[in-house]
């Protein structure tokens, strides 16, 4: 049985500043929860499972859980339909990358869901890391996190607080514009910056200025 105290708790990480304080984010639903067990077993906090979950998952013996009712995940879930699991987990901190082989840069990207797809790409198509300036969603963001569907397990996230990483690179940059050549135009990427720009605005131009 959850405590106030623990409700409370998990309710409170829906606060970007709470996460940050804490360190702590969560994820939910039996498909998210087993990905992030099997990617990175060590970042799992805490897991409030229902019976059925814990019938299934033969893996929760080795962790921290705490079977809790439907009525209570009703209380502690992020999602309007909730499913069987809820994860506590660690976050991520990544150190700046240097750019030796493909990375995906950012610029004041806002929509969670947008990420959180930009992220799954980037996993699918072996893309190691996604940089994002400043202004972009909080990777920790619930949204985001359902959207990654657990690639932010494999991807490393990090940020570029001081806005240079982007002009200390010695690779080509790709920028993504309604006025670039094709797609089908161009070789096959090996290695690079892909540069995607904010849903309504594109790129800046101090940024743009760096597109090889």
């Amino acid at each position: 049985m959850l405590s106030k105290n623990e409700i409370k708790d998990i309710q409170s990480l829906k606060e970007k500043k709470v996460r940050d304080d804490v360190k702590l984010f969560v994820a939910e639903g039996p498909k998210i929860v087993r990905e992030f067990i099997q990617a990175i077993p060590g970042s799992i906090e805490k897991i409030y499972a229902t019976k059925e979950w814990l019938l299934q998952s033969a893996t929760s013996q080795l962790l921290p859980v705490i079977e809790i009712s439907e009525r209570e995940l009703q209380r502690i879930t992020n999602l309007q339909t909730p499913n069987q699991v809820l994860a506590v987990v660690r976050q991520f901190h990544y150190a700046l990358p240097d750019a030796a082989t493909i990375s995906i840069y950012l610029d004041t990207l806002q929509d969670p869901g947008n990420f959180g797809t930009i992220i799954r790409t980037a996993d699918w198509f072996g893309i190691p890391q996604v940089v994002c300036s400043k202004g972009c969603a909080d990777v920790y963001n619930s949204k985001v996190v359902q959207s990654t569907m657990a690639s932010m397990a494999r991807v490393h996230v990090s940020y570029d607080e001081g806005g240079d990483w982007l002009s200390r690179q010695k690779v080509a940059v790709y920028a993504a514009t309604l006025d670039g050549r094709p797609l089908a135009d161009h070789e096959k990427i090996r290695s690079g910056v892909i540069l995607i720009g904010n849903e309504s605005k594109g790129i800046r131009p101090e940024l743009l200025q760096y597109a090889t």
